[in-house]
């Protein structure tokens, strides 16, 4: 029997990298999982793989900074399932720059996606899970939440708006038998980071950077967000947890 076994789970931007090894491994703990994407192919190919492994998965298609799409997406898996469990906000962007170079439109951008869609996911499961009487609701934050780092000014604010908003979320929901937890993934080789890595010299140097010696993958924080999805982390709410090989501890 599987950890998550007859739960419900919901992971936004789940059609590659993280949200895709986050709804893989709760699909094989038992969960039915239904994957959130905007992009069609990837969303779709997620869920069938995720079936043809023997789990339970439905695609869902929506922009999670959008309401009226938060608002179907939810009906739809309420219809499909019955309920909600377990929530994982993982949709999100990158791409930023400092604040002179940042545009209004990309700021706007940058807050609805990474910020603002938790906000609205939130606001639509949390009714759901009220009435069960429990719930777990992930969110993903990033180390860049936690200071600062040259050239990502909307990104390390939105970010940083993230685990804070977890914190809000906890404080208000967990005497409702609602955790709420963060994860702040480090450097991780998904697909969002691809650019960044490309260069095998920059790519020697950020290793450099943390003192387990190797970058991050998509399964460290899958087996991060089912810890806290299980009811082994049923006395954990309102943490941060920092998934980042120890780049975040070094003082040099």
């Amino acid at each position: 029997m599987g950890r998550l076994e007859g739960r419900v789970a919901i992971v936004t931007g789940s059609g590659r990298g993280i949200g895709k090894a986050i709804a893989t491994r709760f699909a094989q703990e038992g969960a039915k999982v239904a994957l959130v994407d905007r992009m069609r192919e990837t969303v779709e190919s997620a869920a069938e793989e995720i079936a043809r492994q023997g789990g339970k998965a439905v695609a869902l298609l929506a922009d999670v900074s959008l309401s009226e799409d938060v608002d179907r997406f939810v009906r739809e898996v309420t219809g499909t399932f019955g309920g909600i469990d377990v929530l994982v906000n993982n949709a999100g962007m990158g791409g930023s720059k400092n604040c002179v170079e940042t545009s209004e439109e990309g700021w706007d951008q940058m807050l609805a996606v990474n910020l603002k869609s938790i906000f609205l996911v939130c606001k639509r499961v949390i009714p759901e899970m009220l009435k069960a009487g429990r719930g777990k609701i992930i969110n993903i934050g990033s180390i860049f939440g936690m200071g600062g780092a040259a050239g990502t000014l909307a990104y390390s604010a939105a970010k940083s708006g993230v685990i804070n908003l977890t914190r809000q979320l906890a404080v208000d929901y967990s005497p409702h038998h609602i955790h709420v937890n963060s994860i702040s993934p480090g450097l991780i080789q998904t697909e969002m980071t691809r650019l960044k890595l490309g260069d095998t010299a920059r790519r020697d140097h950020l290793v450099q950077l943390i003192p387990l010696g190797r970058l991050g993958l998509p399964a460290d924080i899958a087996a991060s967000a089912l810890f806290l999805a299980s009811e082994d982390s049923d006395f954990v709410t309102g943490h941060n947890l920092v998934v980042d090989g120890g780049q975040t501890i070094r003082l040099e």
